[in-house]
């Protein structure tokens, strides 16, 4: 009688040893399943490893929207060089294939350049399917009377036909100095004129900060944007000693939304928050001068179709439509996320995501909302021929 309880006493010791050797979560009792096990075969790169699903599900892609669209975030031309006329049309033509009926070019020009750049739009067959942002020049340290200069040649911009303030990009907040050497901070007071210029000439501010928070963490296998980081020296701020923390950013970014509750801001990319949708609600909730955009970040709204559809939902009136960079064949993966429920189908860069899109299927009027009626509230002097009620 006492075999059995020896060999269960000497299978039960093995077990232990064992697990003893693998981490443990609480409760596990045995070695989980493939625990030690390595493959037979060589392993694929992190770039090679493309199963194909066999998942079958009804497929709906949306070559082009249910709606006309405003693009308020649209960076259409390459290059700082003139617009020709015939640049500015094949953009146009486009657009035509997709049913972006407006874009917002927030590249940014000032001056000249944005006066002749308004001169080709205006001339063209198209005068209605283009709007231009100014911007401001912070590749030179910025010093005293900086704020007030900006601020006056915003105002010229507006008379010569900008129709807001941006993209203000981000290098802003990690790169900008000031000429004693130090960080430019969002909220410096010196640049103070310029968001109280904008709020009387009632323009939005479109600010996009920081970047994802991950470029910010340490580059090893945990982050879920090694493959990117990998590929893009310049999106690595994981260095204290060159960069501030995303943390201190968005801390300085907040503050600059609260100082001026007179200023519209459209909070660019989401504010990096599409990962954290109770972040972004409560920056919503808190100051009701800010507004966002979808640009670059369909791969956080695509994982997330229950939580997503129910914050476009509850937010419908603050958030716009916006792409960033402009590749046509990518926009109808925005069309096929806000339109439809299909589930489990591929983002267009895999250096973004590993993991697949599901649609959020949100009701025609958030679409419409999202899509142009939220863009014409916020940004003044935008052409409406093109769109319906």
């Amino acid at each position: 009688m006492r075999r059995p309880l020896l060999i269960a006493v000497v299978t039960l010791t093995a077990a232990v040893a064992l697990t003893a050797q693998q981490p443990q979560t609480p409760g596990q009792l045995r070695p989980r399943p493939a625990e030690g096990r390595e493959p037979e075969f060589p392993q694929p790169t992190i770039r090679e490893y493309k199963p194909r699903s066999t998942l079958v599900v009804p497929q709906h892609p949306v070559p082009r929207a249910k709606f006309a669209v405003i693009d308020m975030h649209g960076h259409p031309f390459a290059g700082p060089g003139p617009v020709k006329a015939e640049d500015y049309e094949k953009v146009v033509k486009a657009m035509d294939g997709i049913n972006v009926q407006l874009m917002v070019n927030v590249s940014g020009a000032s001056g000249e350049r944005l006066k002749q750049m308004l001169d080709v739009i205006r001339n063209s067959p198209y005068p209605d399917r283009m709007a231009v942002f100014t911007n401001i020049n912070f590749r030179d340290p910025v010093g005293p009377g900086f704020g007030a200069a900006t601020a006056r040649q915003i105002e010229d911009d507006v008379k010569n036909g900008a129709r807001g303030l941006g993209e203000i990009m981000k290098g802003f907040g990690l790169t900008a100095k000031k000429v004693d050497g130090s960080r430019l901070h969002l909220d410096d007071p010196e640049l103070d004129p310029i968001w109280d210029t904008c709020a009387r000439l009632n323009i939005p501010v479109h600010i996009h900060t920081a970047d994802p928070a991950e470029f910010f963490q340490p580059i090893d296998f945990h982050n879920e944007r090694w493959l990117e980081l990998a590929l893009y020296r310049d999106r690595r701020y994981d260095d204290r000693s060159k960069f501030p923390s995303f943390e201190e950013l968005m801390g300085e970014r907040d503050r600059l939304f609260a100082t001026h509750p007179k200023t519209k801001f459209i909070v660019a990319h989401m504010g990096w928050h599409a990962n954290d949708l109770a972040r972004i609600g409560g920056m919503l909730d808190r100051m009701p001068n800010l507004t966002t955009e979808v640009g670059a970040v369909l791969y956080d709204i695509g994982r997330q179709p229950r939580a997503a559809h129910e914050f476009f939902l509850k937010y419908q009136d603050r958030i716009m439509f916006g792409k960033d960079a402009f590749q046509p064949d990518e926009y109808p993966y925005y069309w096929r996320v806000f339109e439809t429920n299909d589930e489990y189908f591929d983002y267009y860069r895999d250096y973004h995501a590993f993991w697949k899109l599901y649609g959020i299927g949100l009701p025609d009027n958030v679409l419409k909302k999202l899509y142009y009626q939220n863009a014409m509230k916020i940004i003044p002097g935008l052409p409406h021929g093109r769109f319906s009620s």
